[in-house]
């Protein structure tokens, strides 16, 4: 019981945000700000990704069943000890769900270049994102071997021991990450874009936050930024597609105000503290489940144990999102704060609709499991009630 309570209270804290609780941004007549014929072209965007995502999450499962299924008899053939079999099969799954996920990635970037969001360059889609790639499957590797040696160790109650680590190396992972994802990328050149940075920082209350810039405009159109990191290693990167004269400077202004404050309101540091909370229920679920191939610490049980995650990944997704769209609203009223520029965070929003095809409602699949910000539609009624408060 006392568990339970300091679950639910540590929870309640990481929900809360500084959003006022009584605002009211639904209702917008999205035909005030888009025409008819933008929000059906929208609609037709999104509907394709849907039944893309659905069936790369279907060729993902099916995938993981024949693994799980050959990879007992794979684990007998190597010779090797339980570690060596677990790296050997876990960087089997790897490959194989990279090549599952490459058609419908290609897809999606056909998709996207047929509808102006990217271009039609291929190759630099592939490559593009190597380094992080190789980060993560390198993270991948770690997180199995010591998986394997835990279980070896405690056997079932491994998770004990295991979640903590876990959260130890996710917190070491988005720290590092911090970093990593600024290679490649450059300062702010615009003399005038700097000053603005600064004055932001100032507001928001993280002055000396790195701000850098990434070239993305071999791989799409659409124009974005991301914060990263935490502590020392917080930074943000705008792509450069938002400052190719498409948005104007009150525009990008607002958007570096709204990263700055996910930096501000440390949503990096509460997204690990959702993991604290959830790592230990989810890894003593899978090791229930693995029972029925033999236990988590076998290795041949290793694609059985992800497509268990898998499912779970599905299964907890809305919630996930509705987190995610909690924090993602208060840095947009952090940003309101920041800037006081309602005019220019409306038009942003409207601008994101056109260049990204971005449905201002869409619908309640999507909200549920593919959104993780609040809709166009949402966005734009917090700058309403914003700008009408006293």
């Amino acid at each position: 019981m006392v568990l339970c309570a300091a679950w639910l209270v540590a929870a309640f804290f990481l929900w809360r945000t500084s959003v006022p609780s009584g605002l009211d941004v639904g209702g917008l007549d999205v035909h005030r700000f888009f025409s008819a014929h933008g929000v059906e072209r929208a609609a037709d965007y999104q509907r394709f990704l849907d039944v893309l995502w659905l069936l790369q999450l279907a060729a993902t499962i099916v995938a993981l069943v024949v693994l799980s299924r050959r990879a007992p008899r794979l684990v007998g053939t190597l010779g090797l000890g339980r570690i060596g079999a677990g790296v050997i099969v876990a960087m089997l799954i790897l490959v194989t769900l990279w090549f599952v996920s490459l058609p419908f990635g290609f897809a999606a970037q056909w998709w996207d270049a047929r509808h102006g969001l990217a271009p039609h360059d291929y190759l630099s889609w592939i490559f593009a994102p190597w380094a992080v790639l190789l980060f993560e499957a390198l993270y991948a590797l770690v997180f199995v071997v010591i998986v394997l040696s835990l279980a070896g160790w405690l056997g079932d109650r491994w998770w004990l021991v295991g979640g903590p680590v876990f959260v130890a190396f996710a917190a070491l992972f988005v720290f590092l990450s911090g970093w990593l994802f600024q290679f490649g990328t450059h300062g702010v050149k615009n003399p005038r874009l700097r000053a603005d940075v600064r004055t932001l920082e100032k507001r928001e209350g993280v002055p000396g936050t790195p701000v850098h810039v990434q070239d993305v405009s071999k791989v799409t159109t659409q124009a974005n930024a991301y914060s990263s990191g935490f502590g020392p290693s917080a930074n943000v990167i705008l792509w450069n597609t938002m400052l190719d004269r498409r948005f104007s400077p009150g525009e990008v202004r607002v958007v570096v105000a709204h990263e700055l404050g996910h930096v501000a309101h440390r949503h990096t540091l509460k997204g690990i503290g959702w993991s604290a909370l959830t790592v230990l229920p989810i890894a003593w679920l899978v090791t229930v489940i693995a029972r029925r191939r033999g236990g988590i610490q076998d290795p041949g049980v290793l694609p059985f144990a992800l497509l268990t995650l898998v499912v779970l990944g599905v299964l907890a997704a809305p919630l996930e999102n509705a987190i995610s769209r909690r924090y993602e609203a208060e840095a947009d009223w952090s940003a309101l704060k920041a800037t006081r520029d309602a005019r220019s965070a409306r038009t942003l929003f409207v601008d994101f609709q056109k260049t990204s095809l971005q449905e201002p409602n869409p619908s309640l699949f999507d909200y549920l499991w593919l959104e993780n910000h609040p809709t166009i539609a949402q966005r734009i009624a917090m700058v309403e009630a914003w700008a009408k408060r006293p």
